[in-house]
C-alpha cells in the first residue's frame, strides 16, 4: 500500500484513518468505538496540558497532533456509524464561532473582552432551553477543582458573584471555622468540601487556574522527593528510616539543588 506523501494535510490525515479503520486497515482501529477511546482521549488531552505547563513547545506540537488523532479517529467512528462526519465537526465549529461573534461578522459593538463576554453569554442563553441551568453546559466530568471554577465563572457572568476578594477571605475563615465544628466524618468531608470550593472561587478572581497551579506543585513535589530519593541511594541512605527532621533536611537539600 503507498505511504501518503502529504503530510502536512488535514484531508490526509483524514484518509489515513479511514484507511486504518477500512477492511484492508489495522484490526486494532477497527474495533474501537467511542468508549473504548474514552480513556485515550483523556490522557491525551492531560498531555498536552503537561507541555503547556513545561513551556516545551516540541513536545506541545506533538501532543496537540495526537490530540487531533482522537478528534479524527472519533469522528471517523461515528461517520462508519451514519452518525456524523469531521466536516460536520468542522461546519459546527464554524457556524458556532461565527454566531458567537457578532462584533465581528455582524454589526454589534463592543469596546472591550468584558462586553463580549456579556454578549457572549446572552448568546448562549438565547440557545438554550427555557428550563435549562446556565450551568449545564459545564461538563460534569472534569476535575472537581476545574469544575468549580467554572460553574463559578459562569454565575459571576450574571453578578452572582462578591464584590471584592475580602468577602471571599471572610467565607474562607467562616468555612474553616464550621470545619473546625465538624462533629462527624459526614460533616468534616462536607465542610472540607466547602473550604477547597471556596479556595476554587478565591484562585478564579486572582486570575489562577487552579488544576494548572496544583499540578505545578504535584510537579515541583515529584522533582524534590525524587531527588532525594537519588541523594539516600547517592549515600546508602534508607529514606524511610530517617527521622521527619533529618527528611526534612533533605528535602531542602533537593529543593536547593534543583534551585527552587
Amino acid at each position: 500500500m503507498p505511504v501518503p506523501q502529504n503530510l502536512d494535510s488535514f484531508e490526509t490525515l483524514v484518509e489515513i484513518i479511514a484507511l486504518l479503520r477500512s477492511p484492508e486497515g489495522c484490526p486494532w482501529d477497527r474495533k474501537q468505538t467511542h468508549q473504548s477511546l474514552r480513556k485515550n482521549l483523556l490522557e491525551e488531552t492531560y498531555e498536552v496540558l503537561e507541555a503547556m505547563d513545561e513551556a516545551n513547545a516540541q513536545q506541545l506540537c506533538e501532543e496537540f497532533g495526537d490530540l487531533l488523532l482522537q478528534i479524527v479517529l472519533h469522528s471517523r467512528i461515528a461517520a462508519d456509524s451514519g452518525e456524523f462526519t469531521v466536516s460536520d465537526v468542522v461546519r459546527k465549529i464554524n457556524e458556532k464561532l461565527i454566531y458567537r461573534h457578532p462584533h465581528v461578522f455582524g454589526e454589534i459593538k463592543v469596546e472591550n473582552a468584558e462586553e463580549v463576554t456579556v454578549n457572549w453569554e446572552q448568546l448562549k442563553k438565547n440557545k438554550r432551553q427555557e428550563e435549562a441551568s446556565m450551568l449545564d453546559g459545564v461538563p460534569a466530568d472534569m476535575p472537581a477543582l476545574a469544575y468549580s471554577q467554572a460553574i463559578q465563572a459562569r454565575v459571576a457572568r450574571v453578578g452572582f458573584d462578591w464584590k471584592e476578594d475580602s468577602g471571599v477571605l471572610e467565607k474562607m475563615a467562616e468555612e474553616i471555622g464550621e470545619f473546625k465544628a465538624a462533629d462527624s466524618p459526614q460533616q468534616k468531608e462536607q465542610e472540607f468540601g466547602d473550604i477547597l470550593f471556596t479556595l476554587a472561587n478565591f484562585a478564579r478572581r486572582q486570575g489562577i487556574d487552579l488544576e494548572s497551579s496544583l499540578r505545578n506543585t504535584n510537579r515541583r513535589f515529584y522533582k524534590r522527593f525524587s531527588t532525594m530519593e537519588q541523594f539516600c541511594r547517592e549515600r546508602n541512605m534508607d529514606l524511610a528510616k530517617l527521622s521527619f527532621d533529618e527528611q526534612n533536611e533533605l528535602w531542602e537539600e533537593a529543593k536547593k539543588a534543583l534551585g527552587a
